[in-house]
């Protein structure tokens, strides 16, 4: 059983940044690949990044590449999702999720967490 908790959520002007974590509490984090998912009202759960127990990344879109990174550190057993330039369309709640396989579709994880908010202004 892996339990994630999120935090670093909040309100922020367009252009401002946010950085998000996740804390797992397991003592094989380092063995699960993490995943960032969101979801805005009224839409589905979206795929954000991932980052593989190897430390490799992979985001949705060129335009969250561009302005988000993730990260890990194992010692800590946190992921992080730092988040730049954003935009109305970035508010949304922000869910970690934990996978012991290399995947992006939210059925695929296996553990979340209970999310974050997030809210751009404009």
């Amino acid at each position: 059983q892996v339990q994630l908790v999120e935090s670093g959520g909040g309100l922020v002007q367009t252009g401002g940044s946010l950085r998000l974590s996740c804390a797992a509490s397991a003592r094989t984090f380092s063995s699960y690949n993490m995943g960032w998912f969101r979801q805005a009202p009224g839409k589905e759960r979206e795929f954000v990044a991932a980052i593989s127990s190897s430390g490799r990344a992979l985001y949705a879109a060129d335009s969250m590449r561009r302005r988000f990174t993730i990260s890990r550190d194992n010692a800590k057993n946190t992921v992080y999702l730092e988040m730049n330039s954003l935009a109305p369309a970035d508010t949304a709640v922000y869910y970690c999720g934990a996978s012991l396989r290399w995947v992006t579709t939210q059925r695929d994880y296996d553990y979340w967490g209970q999310g974050t908010q997030v809210t751009v202004s404009s």
